[in-house]
């Protein structure tokens, strides 16, 4: 009956890291093929609804292999499996710690800009936050 659970949580862990990783690697190209603030505004209204998959798969990739480690604790005692813990775990405080607070200042200026022109100001955050994406993509 265990091993019946564990492979449904292998099946959970794969589909999650499909559904949480693919989605994550292609964020930056969305907005990055904005033209004007309407089109700027809709590539990051879009991301952020992407963005919610990347939480949802994450959040199922932790659970499940933390559960896979639980029915088979041997896992806990391989340089693989703490390896890529130690990885995901990094990846999610990065996330909050570095990407939230360089995100915020693109956000007030998507809100508060009036024109269609993008201002350059936003070329320089972005650059900012998406050089720091990057980074956070390879832990993943």
């Amino acid at each position: 009956m265990i091993a019946v659970w564990y492979k449904i949580l292998l099946l959970i862990h794969i589909f999650s890291a499909i559904l949480g990783m693919s989605f994550g690697f292609v964020m930056i190209y969305i907005v990055t093929r904005a033209t004007n603030m309407t089109e700027l505004r809709h590539a990051y209204l879009i991301r952020n609804r992407l963005h919610i998959f990347v939480m949802v798969g994450g959040t199922l990739l932790l659970l499940t292999g933390l559960a896979m480690g639980s029915i088979n604790p041997y896992l806990f005692l391989t340089g693989w499996y703490i390896s890529s813990l130690t990885l995901f775990l990094i990846a999610l405080g990065f996330g909050t710690v570095i990407l939230s607070p360089r995100s915020k200042p693109i956000k007030r200026l998507l809100k508060n800009h009036s024109g269609e022109d993008i201002p350059d100001e936003y070329y320089k955050l972005a650059k900012k936050l998406f050089f720091y994406e990057r980074i956070e993509n390879v832990f993943f």
